[in-house]
């Protein structure tokens, strides 16, 4: 379903990049290309990581179920900055953590297009577990109960019972992660900062633009930022209208957070 959302977006994509391509030159192509790349693996990322932590947050009731939910739903609230203060300190090549990914890999966290990924999926982890765990929870117990009876295991009941249900709610989470990506720029920019061709993203190019008075640039680039963002969501409900409910019954949950 995710990926007929983006076949169904894709027809606009020309006359969108077009306008993004036009804003500042070939220069743009580099910071849109990025962008939507870190989108795409952001939320490929999203979506296998999120599925474990909806499902055990939707089916367990235990007394750290409201911990784990607080520290899943904390981007919402926490200001990107803050954020990403704190993860540019873990990506330190003298911080644990970036000095295990040194020894690993031979490059920093810090001011790569691996530290925007590892900061985007934090930082948008919540759009993507609190859809699916809605719609894990809404598929209830009987069913589950029933396939069991019949002799299905944890994963067959999984894979042919939850996932065909829970379909709603990988696409709303699916267009979301997506999008949120897409609008970073506090977090992003304090890790991965402005490097062109690596870590210079469409919101930071739409600043550097604002900020140098271009504001012929500027204004190409958020708007084709903001023709892309409804095409995406057209499409969208385009898609729920044949299959279910619409987009907004699966992302009541989420509430966007600051940037």
């Amino acid at each position: 379903m995710i990926w007929a959302t983006g076949l169904g977006a894709a027809s606009a994509m020309p006359a969108v990049s077009g306008m993004l391509l036009s804003g500042s030159g070939e220069a743009a192509a580099g910071p849109v290309g990025l962008t939507m790349l870190l989108a795409a693996v952001t939320t490929a990322v999203l979506l296998v990581l999120a599925t474990p932590i909806a499902w055990w947050l939707a089916t367990r009731r235990t007394r750290w179920r409201p911990l784990v939910e607080a520290l899943v739903a904390l981007p919402l609230v926490l200001p990107p900055t803050v954020l990403g203060f704190y993860l540019l300190l873990a990506f330190a090549p003298t911080a644990p953590l970036g000095e295990l990914w040194v020894s690993l890999t031979g490059q920093t966290l810090t001011f790569s297009f691996q530290g925007l990924v590892v900061a985007s999926v934090l930082y948008s982890l919540p759009f993507a577990v609190q859809p699916l765990q809605a719609a894990f929870a809404a598929v209830g117990r009987a069913p589950l109960e029933a396939a069991a009876t019949l002799g299905a295991g944890p994963w067959g009941v999984f894979q042919r019972v939850v996932l065909p249900q829970a379909r709603r709610g990988y696409l709303v989470a699916g267009v979301l992660s997506f999008a949120h990506t897409v609008g970073e720029f506090g977090g992003v920019l304090m890790v991965g900062g402005n490097i062109p061709g690596e870590t210079r993203l469409v919101s930071i190019a739409l600043y550097e633009h604002v900020a140098t008075l271009d504001y012929a640039a500027a204004h190409r680039l958020a708007a084709g930022l903001l023709v892309f963002s409804f095409a995406v969501l057209v499409a969208t409900y385009a898609v729920e209208r044949r299959t279910g409910p619409g987009l907004g019954a699966g992302a009541g949950a989420v509430r966007p957070g600051r940037q």
